[in-house]
Protein backbone atom coordinates (compact mmCIF):
# COMPACT_ATOMS: atom_id res chain seq x y z
CA UNK A 1 0.00 0.00 0.00
CA UNK A 2 1.57 3.25 -1.21
CA UNK A 3 2.51 5.54 1.85
CA UNK A 4 1.79 9.57 1.51
CA UNK A 5 3.44 12.03 3.25
CA UNK A 6 1.53 15.43 3.82
CA UNK A 7 3.61 18.58 5.78
CA UNK A 8 3.13 21.94 6.76
CA UNK A 9 1.42 23.11 9.91
CA UNK A 10 -0.82 20.80 11.60
CA UNK A 11 -4.18 22.24 12.69
CA UNK A 12 -4.83 19.90 16.29
CA UNK A 13 -6.64 20.29 18.99
CA UNK A 14 -4.30 21.81 21.80
CA UNK A 15 -6.73 21.89 24.28
CA UNK A 16 -10.90 21.36 25.12
CA UNK A 17 -12.78 23.23 22.42
CA UNK A 18 -9.75 25.03 20.91
CA UNK A 19 -6.99 24.45 18.05
CA UNK A 20 -3.88 25.54 17.57
CA UNK A 21 -0.48 25.09 15.12
CA UNK A 22 1.84 22.17 15.02
CA UNK A 23 4.86 21.77 12.87
CA UNK A 24 4.81 18.28 11.81
CA UNK A 25 3.51 15.97 8.87
CA UNK A 26 1.05 13.36 8.38
CA UNK A 27 1.42 10.14 6.79
CA UNK A 28 -1.70 8.65 4.91
CA UNK A 29 -1.87 4.93 3.85
CA UNK A 30 -5.10 3.56 2.20
CA UNK A 31 -8.34 5.88 3.37
CA UNK A 32 -6.77 6.26 6.90
CA UNK A 33 -4.22 8.53 8.84
CA UNK A 34 -1.70 5.94 10.10
CA UNK A 35 1.29 8.61 11.49
CA UNK A 36 0.83 11.84 12.88
CA UNK A 37 4.46 13.25 13.68
CA UNK A 38 5.07 16.52 15.80
CA UNK A 39 7.94 18.75 15.15
CA UNK A 40 9.63 18.71 11.91
CA UNK A 41 8.46 19.08 8.46
CA UNK A 42 10.47 17.05 5.99
CA UNK A 43 11.95 18.63 2.89
CA UNK A 44 10.64 14.95 1.61
CA UNK A 45 7.40 15.43 1.91
CA UNK A 46 5.13 14.24 -0.92
CA UNK A 47 2.56 17.51 -0.55
CA UNK A 48 3.04 20.49 1.50
CA UNK A 49 5.44 23.29 2.56
CA UNK A 50 6.88 25.39 5.77
CA UNK A 51 4.08 27.82 4.99
CA UNK A 52 1.09 25.25 4.15
CA UNK A 53 -1.51 24.71 7.02
CA UNK A 54 -2.87 21.00 6.53
CA UNK A 55 -6.26 20.97 8.18
CA UNK A 56 -8.47 18.38 8.70
CA UNK A 57 -11.80 18.46 6.23
CA UNK A 58 -14.34 21.00 7.24
CA UNK A 59 -17.76 20.13 8.65
CA UNK A 60 -21.20 21.43 7.81
CA UNK A 61 -23.92 20.51 9.97
CA UNK A 62 -27.17 21.84 8.32
CA UNK A 63 -27.57 22.71 4.27
CA UNK A 64 -30.15 21.37 1.92
CA UNK A 65 -28.66 20.04 -1.30
CA UNK A 66 -31.82 21.71 -3.90
CA UNK A 67 -30.58 25.07 -2.95
CA UNK A 68 -27.37 25.41 -4.15
CA UNK A 69 -28.64 27.51 -7.19
CA UNK A 70 -30.74 29.73 -5.28
CA UNK A 71 -28.28 31.89 -3.61
CA UNK A 72 -29.52 35.44 -3.49
CA UNK A 73 -32.91 35.61 -3.30
CA UNK A 74 -32.63 38.57 -0.88
CA UNK A 75 -35.55 41.05 0.56
CA UNK A 76 -38.11 38.02 1.88
CA UNK A 77 -38.95 36.53 5.41
CA UNK A 78 -38.54 32.69 6.12
CA UNK A 79 -42.40 31.59 5.17
CA UNK A 80 -42.20 34.10 2.12
CA UNK A 81 -38.66 32.87 0.92
CA UNK A 82 -40.05 29.36 1.30
CA UNK A 83 -43.29 29.44 -0.72
CA UNK A 84 -42.14 31.92 -3.52
CA UNK A 85 -38.22 30.39 -3.92
CA UNK A 86 -37.72 27.38 -2.11
CA UNK A 87 -40.87 25.14 -2.68
CA UNK A 88 -40.50 25.80 -6.44
CA UNK A 89 -36.94 24.83 -6.94
CA UNK A 90 -37.36 21.81 -5.03
CA UNK A 91 -40.27 21.01 -6.91
CA UNK A 92 -37.69 20.28 -9.88
CA UNK A 93 -36.34 17.11 -8.20
CA UNK A 94 -39.06 14.97 -8.90
CA UNK A 95 -36.48 14.14 -12.10
CA UNK A 96 -33.91 12.27 -9.96
CA UNK A 97 -31.71 12.78 -12.81
CA UNK A 98 -32.01 16.57 -12.06
CA UNK A 99 -31.24 15.81 -8.41
CA UNK A 100 -28.09 13.63 -9.58
CA UNK A 101 -26.83 16.12 -11.39
CA UNK A 102 -27.43 19.08 -8.93
CA UNK A 103 -26.11 17.11 -6.06
CA UNK A 104 -22.99 16.72 -8.03
CA UNK A 105 -22.83 20.25 -8.75
CA UNK A 106 -22.98 20.88 -5.21
CA UNK A 107 -20.74 18.94 -3.50
CA UNK A 108 -18.09 19.75 -6.20
CA UNK A 109 -18.54 23.32 -4.61
CA UNK A 110 -18.55 22.12 -1.25
CA UNK A 111 -15.29 20.55 -1.96
CA UNK A 112 -13.52 23.41 -3.14
CA UNK A 113 -14.32 25.20 -0.14
CA UNK A 114 -12.90 22.45 1.60
CA UNK A 115 -16.09 20.80 3.29
CA UNK A 116 -15.41 17.20 3.03
CA UNK A 117 -18.59 15.87 5.21
CA UNK A 118 -22.30 17.20 5.89
CA UNK A 119 -25.43 16.65 7.22
CA UNK A 120 -27.91 17.67 4.61
CA UNK A 121 -31.40 17.82 3.42
CA UNK A 122 -32.69 16.68 0.15
CA UNK A 123 -36.74 16.56 -0.86
CA UNK A 124 -39.69 15.02 -0.22
CA UNK A 125 -38.90 12.75 -3.61
CA UNK A 126 -37.76 9.20 -2.53
CA UNK A 127 -36.08 8.42 -5.82
CA UNK A 128 -33.86 12.08 -6.12
CA UNK A 129 -33.11 11.51 -2.22
CA UNK A 130 -31.39 7.84 -3.12
CA UNK A 131 -29.89 9.42 -6.11
CA UNK A 132 -27.95 12.42 -3.81
CA UNK A 133 -26.96 9.56 -1.54
CA UNK A 134 -25.51 7.66 -4.14
CA UNK A 135 -23.85 10.69 -5.87
CA UNK A 136 -22.70 11.31 -1.83
CA UNK A 137 -21.44 7.61 -1.43
CA UNK A 138 -18.95 7.82 -5.06
CA UNK A 139 -17.25 10.61 -3.15
CA UNK A 140 -16.34 8.88 -0.47
CA UNK A 141 -17.57 12.04 1.66
CA UNK A 142 -19.03 11.56 4.91
CA UNK A 143 -22.76 12.68 4.88
CA UNK A 144 -26.47 11.64 6.74
CA UNK A 145 -28.81 13.16 4.45
CA UNK A 146 -32.59 12.81 4.59
CA UNK A 147 -35.79 12.41 2.76
CA UNK A 148 -37.98 15.38 3.75
CA UNK A 149 -41.04 14.55 5.34
CA UNK A 150 -43.78 17.05 4.44
CA UNK A 151 -47.60 16.65 4.39
CA UNK A 152 -48.92 20.09 4.79
CA UNK A 153 -48.17 23.94 4.39
CA UNK A 154 -46.25 23.31 1.40
CA UNK A 155 -47.18 23.27 -2.57
CA UNK A 156 -49.48 20.42 -3.82
CA UNK A 157 -46.53 18.85 -5.61
CA UNK A 158 -44.51 18.34 -2.44
CA UNK A 159 -46.87 17.12 -0.30
CA UNK A 160 -47.17 13.19 0.63
CA UNK A 161 -49.22 10.94 2.68
CA UNK A 162 -48.18 10.10 6.32
CA UNK A 163 -47.75 6.71 5.42
CA UNK A 164 -45.73 7.03 2.41
CA UNK A 165 -43.40 9.39 3.68
CA UNK A 166 -42.63 6.85 6.38
CA UNK A 167 -42.61 3.80 4.25
CA UNK A 168 -39.78 5.44 2.08
CA UNK A 169 -37.55 6.70 4.96
CA UNK A 170 -37.98 3.06 6.34
CA UNK A 171 -36.31 1.89 2.92
CA UNK A 172 -33.45 4.45 3.02
CA UNK A 173 -32.47 4.30 6.37
CA UNK A 174 -31.98 0.22 5.47
CA UNK A 175 -30.19 1.08 2.66
CA UNK A 176 -27.99 3.82 4.45
CA UNK A 177 -27.79 2.56 8.00
CA UNK A 178 -27.01 4.64 10.72
CA UNK A 179 -22.91 4.91 10.72
CA UNK A 180 -22.03 4.18 7.87
CA UNK A 181 -19.99 6.35 5.72
CA UNK A 182 -23.60 7.80 3.70
CA UNK A 183 -25.99 7.44 6.35
CA UNK A 184 -30.22 8.05 6.16
CA UNK A 185 -31.49 11.01 8.63
CA UNK A 186 -34.66 11.45 9.53
CA UNK A 187 -36.16 14.78 8.52
CA UNK A 188 -39.14 16.19 9.19
CA UNK A 189 -38.69 19.35 7.50
CA UNK A 190 -40.09 21.61 10.51
CA UNK A 191 -43.61 21.15 12.66
CA UNK A 192 -45.31 23.86 10.37
CA UNK A 193 -45.36 21.04 7.40
CA UNK A 194 -46.14 18.33 9.51
CA UNK A 195 -48.86 16.71 11.43
CA UNK A 196 -48.58 15.47 14.70
CA UNK A 197 -49.43 12.13 13.16
CA UNK A 198 -46.21 12.32 10.72
CA UNK A 199 -44.18 14.00 13.23
CA UNK A 200 -44.51 10.90 15.93
CA UNK A 201 -44.20 8.67 13.30
CA UNK A 202 -40.72 10.12 12.13
CA UNK A 203 -39.86 10.08 16.08
CA UNK A 204 -40.28 6.23 16.06
CA UNK A 205 -38.36 5.74 12.63
CA UNK A 206 -35.34 7.25 13.98
CA UNK A 207 -35.22 5.70 17.10
CA UNK A 208 -36.16 1.72 15.44
CA UNK A 209 -33.41 3.07 12.76
CA UNK A 210 -31.06 4.00 15.22
CA UNK A 211 -30.66 7.54 12.62
CA UNK A 212 -29.80 11.13 13.18
CA UNK A 213 -32.70 13.16 13.67
CA UNK A 214 -32.69 16.66 11.61
CA UNK A 215 -35.57 19.47 11.57
CA UNK A 216 -35.64 23.23 12.01
CA UNK A 217 -36.37 24.89 15.70
CA UNK A 218 -37.27 28.70 15.74
CA UNK A 219 -35.60 30.00 13.05
CA UNK A 220 -38.44 33.39 12.82
CA UNK A 221 -40.65 34.69 15.08
CA UNK A 222 -43.83 34.34 12.61
CA UNK A 223 -42.77 30.82 12.35
CA UNK A 224 -42.74 29.95 16.37
CA UNK A 225 -46.37 31.74 16.23
CA UNK A 226 -47.68 29.75 13.51
CA UNK A 227 -46.38 26.24 15.02
CA UNK A 228 -48.08 27.37 18.50
CA UNK A 229 -51.73 27.91 16.32
CA UNK A 230 -51.19 24.63 14.73
CA UNK A 231 -50.39 22.54 17.74
CA UNK A 232 -52.91 24.70 20.37
CA UNK A 233 -50.78 26.49 22.26
CA UNK A 234 -47.79 24.37 22.22
CA UNK A 235 -44.18 25.28 22.22
CA UNK A 236 -42.23 24.36 19.19
CA UNK A 237 -39.61 22.47 21.31
CA UNK A 238 -42.12 20.65 23.41
CA UNK A 239 -44.19 19.80 20.16
CA UNK A 240 -40.94 17.95 18.89
CA UNK A 241 -40.20 16.53 22.49
CA UNK A 242 -43.97 14.97 22.28
CA UNK A 243 -42.91 12.94 19.28
CA UNK A 244 -39.83 11.75 20.61
CA UNK A 245 -37.62 14.12 18.31
CA UNK A 246 -35.57 15.43 20.69
CA UNK A 247 -32.48 12.88 21.62
CA UNK A 248 -28.69 12.82 21.49
CA UNK A 249 -28.70 12.50 17.87
CA UNK A 250 -31.10 15.67 16.88
CA UNK A 251 -29.70 18.46 14.96
CA UNK A 252 -31.61 21.54 14.96
CA UNK A 253 -31.07 24.01 13.20
CA UNK A 254 -31.26 27.67 13.93
CA UNK A 255 -32.75 27.62 17.41
CA UNK A 256 -32.76 31.41 17.60
CA UNK A 257 -35.94 32.26 19.69
CA UNK A 258 -36.36 30.07 22.61
CA UNK A 259 -37.05 30.49 26.00
CA UNK A 260 -35.72 28.93 29.19
CA UNK A 261 -37.93 26.28 29.48
CA UNK A 262 -36.86 25.24 25.45
CA UNK A 263 -33.43 25.53 26.08
CA UNK A 264 -33.45 23.74 28.95
CA UNK A 265 -35.66 20.59 27.64
CA UNK A 266 -32.46 20.79 25.22
CA UNK A 267 -30.18 20.22 27.61
CA UNK A 268 -31.86 17.85 29.34
CA UNK A 269 -32.56 16.21 25.55
CA UNK A 270 -28.36 16.63 25.07
CA UNK A 271 -29.93 17.93 21.59
CA UNK A 272 -27.69 19.75 18.77
CA UNK A 273 -28.61 23.47 17.96
CA UNK A 274 -26.98 24.21 13.98
CA UNK A 275 -25.81 27.70 14.34
CA UNK A 276 -26.73 29.06 11.29
CA UNK A 277 -25.57 33.39 11.29
CA UNK A 278 -25.18 33.53 7.59
CA UNK A 279 -28.58 32.58 6.89
CA UNK A 280 -30.06 34.11 9.83
CA UNK A 281 -28.95 37.29 8.58
CA UNK A 282 -29.78 36.94 5.27
CA UNK A 283 -33.68 36.35 6.35
CA UNK A 284 -33.57 38.67 8.41
CA UNK A 285 -34.52 36.25 10.95
CA UNK A 286 -33.08 37.35 14.03
CA UNK A 287 -29.47 36.85 15.57
CA UNK A 288 -29.06 33.73 17.92
CA UNK A 289 -27.58 34.26 21.09
CA UNK A 290 -24.97 31.68 21.03
CA UNK A 291 -23.43 32.86 24.77
CA UNK A 292 -27.07 32.38 25.91
CA UNK A 293 -27.62 28.80 24.88
CA UNK A 294 -24.57 27.47 26.19
CA UNK A 295 -24.76 28.85 29.42
CA UNK A 296 -27.84 27.19 29.07
CA UNK A 297 -25.67 23.47 28.66
CA UNK A 298 -27.26 23.57 24.78
CA UNK A 299 -24.55 21.81 23.04
CA UNK A 300 -24.27 24.06 19.40
CA UNK A 301 -22.83 23.11 16.07
CA UNK A 302 -22.23 25.51 13.05
CA UNK A 303 -24.18 25.24 9.88
CA UNK A 304 -24.08 26.74 6.64
CA UNK A 305 -27.49 26.27 5.96
CA UNK A 306 -27.30 26.95 1.98
CA UNK A 307 -29.40 28.14 0.06
CA UNK A 308 -30.23 31.03 2.62
CA UNK A 309 -27.19 30.84 3.64
CA UNK A 310 -24.93 32.60 0.77
CA UNK A 311 -22.04 31.32 1.94
CA UNK A 312 -20.55 27.68 0.99
CA UNK A 313 -17.25 28.39 3.10
CA UNK A 314 -17.40 26.92 6.91
CA UNK A 315 -14.35 29.34 7.40
CA UNK A 316 -16.43 32.61 6.45
CA UNK A 317 -19.54 30.90 8.36
CA UNK A 318 -17.21 30.63 11.50
CA UNK A 319 -16.00 34.14 11.01
CA UNK A 320 -20.33 35.54 11.18
CA UNK A 321 -20.61 33.41 14.07
CA UNK A 322 -17.97 35.53 15.59
CA UNK A 323 -19.66 39.24 14.19
CA UNK A 324 -22.73 38.01 15.29
CA UNK A 325 -21.53 37.28 18.89
CA UNK A 326 -19.75 40.36 18.67
CA UNK A 327 -22.31 42.51 17.84
CA UNK A 328 -24.58 41.07 20.24
CA UNK A 329 -22.05 42.63 23.10
CA UNK A 330 -22.02 38.53 24.65
CA UNK A 331 -18.59 37.35 24.45
CA UNK A 332 -17.48 35.80 21.45
CA UNK A 333 -15.28 32.20 20.34
CA UNK A 334 -11.80 33.12 19.79
CA UNK A 335 -10.57 31.73 15.98
CA UNK A 336 -9.25 28.77 17.63
CA UNK A 337 -12.29 28.11 19.12
CA UNK A 338 -14.13 28.62 15.59
CA UNK A 339 -11.35 26.67 13.82
CA UNK A 340 -12.21 23.65 16.40
CA UNK A 341 -15.93 24.12 16.11
CA UNK A 342 -15.46 23.52 11.79
CA UNK A 343 -13.64 20.83 12.31
CA UNK A 344 -13.27 18.42 15.69
CA UNK A 345 -16.48 20.27 17.05
CA UNK A 346 -18.73 19.61 14.38
CA UNK A 347 -17.86 16.20 14.35
CA UNK A 348 -18.66 15.60 17.94
CA UNK A 349 -22.31 17.17 17.75
CA UNK A 350 -22.28 14.88 14.66
CA UNK A 351 -21.19 11.53 16.21
CA UNK A 352 -18.28 11.32 13.54
CA UNK A 353 -15.07 10.71 15.60
CA UNK A 354 -13.47 9.38 12.61
CA UNK A 355 -13.71 13.03 11.04
CA UNK A 356 -12.95 16.04 11.82
CA UNK A 357 -9.28 15.65 13.52
CA UNK A 358 -5.87 14.96 12.23
CA UNK A 359 -5.07 11.75 14.58
CA UNK A 360 -4.06 8.33 13.79
CA UNK A 361 -6.70 6.17 12.74
CA UNK A 362 -9.15 8.49 11.42
CA UNK A 363 -10.01 9.06 7.92
CA UNK A 364 -7.78 10.56 5.35
CA UNK A 365 -10.21 13.46 4.96
CA UNK A 366 -7.67 16.88 4.99
CA UNK A 367 -6.94 19.89 3.23
CA UNK A 368 -4.09 21.72 2.09
CA UNK A 369 -3.90 25.49 1.96
CA UNK A 370 -1.39 27.53 0.83
CA UNK A 371 -2.12 30.92 2.11
CA UNK A 372 -0.81 33.61 -0.47
CA UNK A 373 0.49 35.94 2.41
CA UNK A 374 3.18 36.04 5.31
CA UNK A 375 0.17 34.66 7.83
CA UNK A 376 2.78 32.35 9.91
CA UNK A 377 5.47 34.28 10.76
CA UNK A 378 4.39 38.30 10.82
CA UNK A 379 1.30 37.87 12.93
CA UNK A 380 0.97 37.37 16.75
CA UNK A 381 -2.48 35.45 15.92
CA UNK A 382 -2.05 33.47 12.54
CA UNK A 383 -5.15 31.56 13.33
CA UNK A 384 -7.48 35.18 13.53
CA UNK A 385 -5.43 36.34 10.32
CA UNK A 386 -6.32 33.29 8.35
CA UNK A 387 -10.23 33.41 9.13
CA UNK A 388 -10.56 37.14 8.82
CA UNK A 389 -8.61 36.83 5.53
CA UNK A 390 -9.75 33.94 4.18
CA UNK A 391 -9.73 32.80 0.83
CA UNK A 392 -10.85 29.89 -0.89
CA UNK A 393 -8.23 30.24 -3.75
CA UNK A 394 -5.99 28.92 -0.97
CA UNK A 395 -7.09 25.84 -0.98
CA UNK A 396 -5.03 23.43 -3.22
CA UNK A 397 -6.04 19.95 -2.58
CA UNK A 398 -8.98 18.53 -0.97
CA UNK A 399 -8.70 15.08 0.35
CA UNK A 400 -11.46 12.13 1.04
CA UNK A 401 -10.17 9.13 2.36
CA UNK A 402 -6.99 9.08 0.93
CA UNK A 403 -7.96 10.40 -2.68
CA UNK A 404 -7.63 13.72 -3.76
CA UNK A 405 -11.05 14.77 -4.86
CA UNK A 406 -10.22 18.33 -5.20
CA UNK A 407 -6.99 20.39 -6.89
CA UNK A 408 -7.24 24.09 -7.47
CA UNK A 409 -6.01 24.54 -11.02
Amino acid sequence: MSKLIIAGQLLREVAAGSCGLVPGFVVVQGEEITDVVEGEIPLSADVGSQQALICPGFIDTHLHLPQFDIIGAHGLGLMDWLSRVTFPAEERWADSSVAASMTRQATQKLLASGTTAFAGYATVHHDATRAAMQCVESLGMKAAIGQVLMNRNSTAALCRSTSQLLQEASALADAFPANGRVEFAVTPRFAVACTEDLLVGAGLLAAEKKTLIQTHLAESIPECQLVSELFGGTSYVDVYQRAKLLTRRSVMGHGIHLNAGEMNALKEADAVVAHCPVANSFLSAGAMNRRRLRDAGVRIALGSDVGAGYETSMVRVARSMIETATALGSGFPTAAEAWHLITGGNSDALGWPEVGRLQVGASADLLVIQPDTAWLNNHTDPLGMLMFGWDDRWIRQTMVRGKFRYRRG
